[in-house]
């Protein structure tokens, strides 16, 4: 039988007790970042405040690239990724990977729809509440909807990837409607 990463991880936590990291609350303000990111398996530097300037983004964090629960929620991202352009949203994904390996995820699971972003350390997952107490060097499952002036619409975090896009989706449609093209 195959493990999954998530499945090693919770049963981690609930051997020790040890959660992971709260995510930022809704309202706060997110914290700006520049990383290094691919898309299409083509390196360029990413920018929050650049992205907000289109519209709201869509970040999500997970732990590695190329496990399956992680490959899950690319494939699901990919899929849904027209939907998200079509309300006027950026998507990118954040892991504590190195910028080669995501180069080669990004194509092959990202399917070359949207980038994804090296977090060296996890410094950006822990400025946004999102790493694994277990695992510190690992950024935790969570997606955030981040609106244009900054602040976070939604904080989702479950390390299964099932949830994540709708969620995500559901927050950006129900900005959408308050805030028309």
């Amino acid at each position: 039988m195959r493990t999954t990463f998530a499945a090693c991880v919770a049963a981690m936590t609930l051997a020790t007790g040890a959660p992971a990291v709260a995510a930022l609350a809704v309202g706060a303000t997110a914290p700006d970042f520049s990383a290094q990111a691919s898309m299409a398996g083509k390196a360029f530097p990413f920018s929050l405040a650049k992205a907000l300037q289109k519209g709201p983004v869509v970040l999500y964090f997970f732990p590695a690239a190329f496990t399956q629960g992680c490959t899950i929620e690319a494939h699901e991202f990919a899929e849904a990724q027209p939907q998200f352009a079509a309300l006027g949203a950026t998507l990118i994904g954040v892991t504590s990977g190195n910028i080669d390996r995501l180069t080669e995820f990004s194509v092959s699971e990202c399917r070359s729809k949207f980038p994804v972003a090296a977090d060296p350390n996890a410094k950006i997952a822990g400025e946004y509440k999102s790493t694994l107490a277990i695992f510190p060097g690992h950024s935790d499952r969570t997606s955030y909807v981040i609106a244009p002036d900054g602040k976070v619409l939604l904080a989702y975090t479950n390390l299964m990837p099932g949830e994540h896009v709708a969620k995500t989706l559901a927050a950006v449609k129900a900005w959408r409607a308050d805030h028309p093209m």
